[in-house]
């Protein structure tokens, strides 16, 4: 963990993935435990405020930028009456869920059904389909996510293409809401990153190393 005082009334904090494990927080609790999220921001202010000067103060601002190396965290102090005009500080904890979920999903957007639909199909028998490419950067990716990601309504392919491999994870829309594909999807994106390799290139030219339940059967294989 790293820690920067900006000015009197701010401290930045990086923590790390291993930062976040060494506490027992994924970002999955992020994304749903509310009590947990409270409790684990204000364990790193007691941390990295050595004076108590801000932990004295009642009025105590957490604003949270997610990505996949980690989270930033700012701590700030609102001076007397002034409101933040930051659309992304969070005030309250309870806010944090959307917002990081927006975050990892790239879909910082009003419209959140706009970002669903840009991956999604119908297939032949007319289920809407939403499909997401990942690349990951080894083999032991797929494990560790295997090991955290229960999937729900969705399938899932590993793919090996020019000595990457690649998962990709198709949700049945008449299976899942909008919401729990979110929630899966950024937790899945811990793992992997977003290709630029299409599901139709990769099951032409790549070899499809496990179908249709990647992620099961490396759990089951690799426990």
């Amino acid at each position: 963990m790293k820690m920067e005082r900006i000015d009197d009334n701010t401290i930045r904090v990086l923590l790390g993935n291993d930062d976040l494990a060494q506490r027992g927080i994924t970002v999955l609790d992020l994304l749903g435990n509310h009590d947990q999220i409270e409790s684990f921001f204000y364990s790193i202010l007691d941390e990295v405020d050595e004076d108590h000067s801000f932990s004295s103060n009642a009025a105590v601002t957490f604003q949270v930028m997610p990505s996949q190396a980690g989270l930033e965290l700012l701590i700030s102090k609102n001076v007397g009456d002034q409101e933040t005009d930051d659309p992304d500080g969070l005030d309250d904890p309870q806010d944090v869920p959307d917002f990081i979920r927006r975050q990892l999903m790239a879909t910082d957007t009003p419209d959140d059904h706009a970002a669903v639909d840009e991956g999604s199909f119908i297939d032949a028998d007319g289920t809407k389909l939403h499909e997401t490419v990942l690349k990951l950067a080894s083999f032991e990716d797929l494990i560790s996510m295997a090991k955290i990601l229960r999937l729900e309504g969705a399938s899932s392919d590993l793919y090996q293409y020019q000595g990457d491999y690649y998962l990709v994870l198709t949700f049945y829309h008449n299976q899942i809401s909008d919401q729990e594909m979110r929630d899966q999807l950024a937790v899945a994106m811990e793992y992997g990153d977003k290709a630029t390799v299409s599901s139709a290139k990769l099951s032409e030219y790549g070899n499809h190393v496990m179908a249709t339940s990647a992620l099961e059967t490396a759990r089951y294989y690799f426990k």
